[in-house]
């Protein structure tokens, strides 16, 4: 038998992660729908992880455990971050390249500036450094009891659609889907990332011994308001967001304007 259909015949081998840690049910949801399509191996936080962006861990020790939780090819919970989690699984666990990095389910959403904060998408982000076709999932819903059922087809359609079709080199995608029955979500909409910030506060209070202590609050302001091509204007009428993003944080158009500067 060639080489040639040696390669057809392989099933995809296919990356898990998250930020809310290796237990939580979104990374159920997603391992299950995973299984489905290719072989799968599980690296994620043992705790969660959310809001690290794209911290690693350089100032403490770094463990792995292998688990049996899943049923899949390899499962490791890992003491770091997200980000931890995938450079783990690329230079010490997995003996080739995966044809597929996913991250999530993540409770609550990611669209807008939220990317930025997430721990899932810079697993994804991650994954796109490393060359690896890679996503980041989110469902618009905190509850711990989230009903993943509309966004288990969700990422099926679109999994299966980037490991047929690839991504651009150094692209990952930011998926959000509405908290909504999958009969009642409109469709996918490829959008772009709403431009938009946290209007924040530090809610002062005190403890026991008159110390004081402070809850990080605030409120989501949207600057993009009616503007039909982003990501918070698709998951306001109902369609599943899907936004590229890169990791190269250049500002190309300001290169032209700032060049004219006498440095």
């Amino acid at each position: 038998m060639s080489i040639f259909v040696l390669m057809k015949k392989r099933k995809p081998l296919i990356l898990v992660t998250n930020d809310d840690g290796i237990t939580a049910p979104g990374i159920v949801a997603l391992i299950e729908v995973m299984k489905t399509l290719g072989d799968v191996v599980v690296v994620a936080p043992d705790k969660a992880q959310s809001g690290m962006g794209h911290a690693i861990t350089i100032n403490a020790t770094l463990r792995i455990n292998k688990v049996k939780i899943y049923g899949v090819m390899d499962e490791y919970s890992c003491s770091g971050t997200p980000v931890d989690c995938v450079k783990f699984a690329v230079n010490k666990i997995m003996t080739r390249k995966p044809d597929l990095c996913v991250s999530g389910i993540n409770h609550g959403s990611n669209s807008s500036i939220n990317v930025i904060y997430s721990g899932t998408m810079s697993a994804a982000v991650e994954g796109a450094i490393e060359g690896i076709p890679s996503i980041g999932f989110s469902l618009l819903d905190l509850s711990i009891d989230a009903d993943f059922s509309a966004s288990k087809k969700i990422v099926k359609t679109i999994a299966l659609k980037v490991l047929k079709e690839g991504l651009p080199k150094g692209i990952c995608l930011n998926v959000n889907i509405p908290k909504l029955k999958f009969d009642e979500i409109k469709g996918i909409k490829i959008s772009r990332q709403a431009k938009a910030n946290w209007i924040e506060e530090l809610d002062e209070r005190f403890d026991p011994q008159g110390k004081p202590y402070y809850w990080l609050t605030g409120k989501f302001e949207n600057f993009d308001k009616g503007q039909k091509d982003t990501d918070v204007w698709a998951l306001e009428n109902n369609y599943v967001s899907v936004v590229p993003t890169q990791y190269d944080m250049t500002a190309h158009t300001a290169i032209k304007e700032l060049s004219k500067w006498k440095l």
